[in-house]
């Protein structure tokens, strides 16, 4: 009987943690369309917070950036997951989403930016504690959202597409990096990295650059394998390890622990 009453007791512990969770999805405009992102927190904590905007993969997004919004928001944060692509659109055909990741790129500053605002106003965050982390398209995406001159504490992607700040950036710039890199991913060209690198150089910027041995480009998702893509798979190691290496980033530049 003790033992029953013990497994119950940390069943109704779990669905309570569970429970805590509040989450809603936020309609809000930017440059003449409506989109739809996705706000969570931790009901169960008190005051404000640390908050951390989430940018999808160029699937849009969908419920592994939801899934990953939620262990951040369980962590403490509150979450904003923006929509980038708008009107709460996702898929999962590999030519729909080259489609709608070419058609925001263009935007994705400005998008980013709206995201950004509506995590800044929710009346839990500490303003002066935020982050963006992008996975993918996502990645690409924070990194444009701090070439802007956004106000955030930390940058961090996960197998993110690296693009450069342009040189007329570069001086605007005035966050930390971290980016998480999958030693095999073909989607990133070692030009390209270079030209990250060299960049943020110039620009004096913070950061740090972890790369994985044999992960390749969305290595932290577990449905990789599943989009039968070549050079995109699910790399469980790289995948916990650079969810350490974030949590250490965050601790830093919230001066948390």
């Amino acid at each position: 009987m003790k033992r029953i009453a013990f497994v119950l007791c940390i069943l109704c512990l779990s669905l309570a943690a569970q429970a805590a969770l509040v989450s809603r999805t936020v309609d809000y405009p930017q440059g003449g369309t409506s989109f739809k992102g996705y706000m969570v927190h931790d009901d169960a904590r008190a005051g404000k917070r640390p908050g951390v905007l989430v940018v999808h993969e160029w699937w849009g997004l969908n419920d592994y950036i939801r899934s990953r919004a939620d262990q951040l928001a369980r962590m403490g944060y509150v979450v904003f997951a923006p929509d980038i692509y708008g009107n709460g659109v996702s898929t999962t055909d590999a030519n729909e989403a080259k489609r709608l990741s070419a058609e925001a790129a263009p935007h994705v500053r400005e998008r980013a930016a709206a995201g950004l605002d509506i995590l800044r106003k929710n009346q839990l965050v500490d303003p002066k504690r935020i982050a963006a982390v992008g996975y993918c398209f996502g990645g690409m995406t924070v990194l444009e959202l701090a070439y802007s001159g956004a106000d955030v504490a930390g940058i961090v992607t996960f197998h993110g597409v690296l693009t450069a700040p342009k040189p007329e950036d570069e001086a605007r710039i005035r966050t930390r990096f971290l980016v998480l890199h999958g030693a095999d991913d073909t989607f990133v060209s070692a030009e390209s990295i270079a030209a990250f690198q060299e960049a943020l150089r110039r620009a004096k910027a913070d950061w740090q650059m972890v790369t994985f041995s044999g992960a390749v480009h969305a290595f932290t998702n577990p449905k990789a394998d599943s989009f039968g893509i070549q050079g995109i798979g699910y790399n469980p190691k790289a995948a916990e390890r650079s969810w350490q290496y974030m949590q250490d980033f965050f601790r830093e530049i919230f001066k948390q622990g």
